[in-house]
């Protein structure tokens, strides 16, 4: 078996956002090991990495970020120089049913990572780093104008939001305690492939499938920035290499959409790749009463990452759009798994029945 000198942990490497970062690390660096440790709840499934499962430095590991013994046991095991840190509780709708969850795995979770970084690492911190995936949500909600800044004042809304915002709040505290070197990055909202069907893109598109009713909060018009999962991938790749140690860089699109807006497209984009006459899906819309506490507006200023880091999503809206509906037109056996918890057989199969 080879030896690895350095080692990336991934958490939640087999979600949405993490199956992409994963995919793009492994296949990049292959002299680097990286691990991917997912509990792999409803979210994480590891049919989204079935194309680099037998690479010889790609390890995952079923886990809780809340285990401490085993958080541990991966530092003492492998040589981890960096942490990559995604794995959230992410869904604000559930958050306000059950805030507590979202405290254990969000805020624990991360306090319990942070731990076991600076215990082992044991201030030998050359070529370490702690990276924290946040999001836009901790800053609170816009009105029509402005966008939030790396120096925007938290302001969360919902449980979810208040709970990164304080993950985010214990890793810079950790930095200045303990002088753990460490990055942030906030990010607007995310769409593509693999994404799970409770939010707003992957829904549609999954109720326009099955001639379901299309539910939309309240009149529409709140208002979020978009960007294709891969661009993000490839701007965590570009931070967790070239950032500075210390500071944030907000993520964004420049891509916004009121959820009415975007809801139309989806519905004309997919019955153009349908072949249904035009017009057919918006007959599913169906406007239901606003969640509590939803923030009208998010908009991101990207322009430090631009600027310090050269930055640019390559991805048009369009084609980032017609990519993603694509995908899942051709992948209905997948949404089908994800919806029945029928992906929880890939896990028995791949890794317990060997």
């Amino acid at each position: 078996m080879k030896t690895f000198e350095n080692a990336i942990l991934i958490t939640g490497g087999a979600g949405f956002i993490g199956s992409h970062v994963v995919r793009l690390f492994v296949n990049k660096y292959p002299d680097t090991l990286i691990i991917n440790l997912d509990k792999l709840t409803y979210a994480g499934n590891l049919e989204n990495l079935t194309d680099v499962e037998d690479k010889k430095n790609y390890l995952f590991v079923k886990g809780d970020i809340t285990d401490e013994k085993l958080v541990v046991s991966l530092f003492k095991q492998h040589p981890v120089t960096g942490v990559i840190h995604l794995a959230a509780e992410s869904h604000v709708d559930r958050s306000i049913t059950t805030p507590l969850e979202f405290i254990r795995t969000n805020v624990i979770g991360t306090v319990t990572l942070l731990n076991a970084c600076r215990d082992h690492w044991k201030n030998n911190y050359k070529g370490k780093c702690f990276y924290q995936i946040s999001t836009d949500e901790v800053y609170g909600s816009l009105g029509s104008e402005g966008y939030f800044t790396e120096d925007t004042p938290y302001d969360p809304q919902s449980p979810y939001s208040a709970s990164k915002a304080s993950a985010d709040h214990f890793v810079r505290a950790y930095g200045n305690t303990y002088k753990l070197p460490f990055l942030i990055t906030n990010c607007s909202n995310n769409y593509g492939p693999n994404q799970f069907p409770e939010k707003l893109i992957p829904l549609t598109i999954n109720n326009i499938l099955h001639n379901r009713p299309i539910p939309v909060y309240g009149k529409g018009e709140n208002i979020r920035d978009w960007i294709y999962v891969v661009d993000h991938a490839n701007a965590i790749d570009l931070v967790y290499h070239k950032g500075e140690k210390g500071e944030t860089y907000n993520i964004g699109g420049n891509n916004e959409w009121k959820n009415i807006d975007l809801v139309y497209q989806l519905c004309d984009i997919t019955d153009r790749l349908l072949n249904r006459t035009s017009g057919t899906s918006r007959k599913l819309i169906t406007f239901v009463k606003d969640r509590a506490g939803h923030d009208l507006r998010y908009a991101i200023d990207s322009s430090k990452i631009r600027n310090k880091l050269g930055w640019l999503p390559k991805t048009s809206f369009d084609e980032g759009l017609s990519k993603t509906i694509q995908w899942y037109i051709d992948h209905q056996e997948w949404l089908n798994h994800v919806l029945t918890g029928e992906y929880e057989k890939y896990y028995e199969q791949q890794y317990l029945k060997r």
